[in-house]
């Protein structure tokens, strides 16, 4: 697979069809392969380019041991594209993905077509009460630096595959092969995503996106909770908020047929 060094950090990413550009940004620890229902759709119609995050646990971008933030991933992201030579694209983010999206659509406004926002979160401060118990946290946890180095990164994995899934088949496969899969891959990667997703916060810089702005969330969806997304609708300029009834979290794989009508009717509208 190709990579491009962005940033002094080695990208791995892959480009499928042609027409403009659509950058795909997958969610915390998941490599870009996680978009295989999306890329087969998508690259009919666009030039999808899909992107392993840094510290990507199961990608094959660098995992570098200096701390992250979720704006040195947008720049990443944007260096991409400047490599690519493509100078303004469709941003779908998913997840962590989204928060990624986010802080670069802020950033650079004038690379952002069109946002698609799927299940994330502005701020991850107010955790909901269900996640907060399932990984053992406390109500004192501050999300300090200590706090979040104490959190067990293979218990975390195993309760947001939990969460994250509605089917049952889903959960069967999953939930046992995330703590031997995470024992073969270096946990500095994935520290270094949980701070940077620890610190991010773009609620009162909402209101400066002025791409057209598509939010997606399943309404089963125990990571991040409906609640969130209805936040991020409400702040950002006319943005278009859909519920997919009964979605969970992973509703981008239990229910792709859906999630990609959404985005791709999005995508085609004036």
């Amino acid at each position: 697979m190709p990579k491009a060094n962005v940033n002094g950090v080695n990208i791995n990413y892959e480009v499928h069809g042609e027409g403009e550009p659509l950058v795909l940004i997958m969610g915390f620890a998941a490599p870009r392969q996680a978009w295989f229902f999306q890329t087969r759709a998508f690259r009919e119609y666009y030039k999808v380019v899909t992107v392993d995050n840094r510290g990507a646990a199961f990608g094959k971008t660098d995992k570098p041991s200096e701390p992250y933030t979720i704006k040195t991933m947008a720049d990443d992201t944007i260096g991409l594209m400047d490599c690519l030579g493509i100078g303004k694209a469709h941003i779908l983010g998913y997840s962590m993905g989204g928060i990624i999206a986010q802080e670069l659509v802020i950033n650079y406004p004038e690379r952002v077509s069109k946002l698609i926002l799927a299940s994330t979160l502005p701020t991850i401060r107010p955790l909901a009460s269900e996640m907060r118990e399932a990984l053992g946290l406390g109500e004192d946890f501050s999300f300090s630096e200590e706090d979040i180095r104490s959190v067990d990164i293979r218990k975390a994995l195993s309760v947001l595959v939990a969460l994250g899934f509605n089917s049952r088949l889903y959960r069967m496969i999953l939930v046992p092969i995330v703590p031997i899969s995470v024992r073969l891959v270096e946990l500095k990667g994935l520290m270094g995503q949980i701070e940077a997703i620890a610190g991010c916060n773009t609620l009162e810089r909402l209101h400066t996106i002025q791409a057209p702005t598509l939010v997606i969330v399943g309404t089963k969806d125990k990571a991040a909770l409906p609640h969130f997304s209805e936040v991020l609708a409400s702040r950002i300029p006319d943005a278009k908020l859909v519920k997919v009834k009964g979605g969970s979290h992973g509703y981008i794989w239990e229910m792709p047929g859906r999630f990609n009508k959404e985005v791709l009717d999005f995508l085609r509208c004036n």
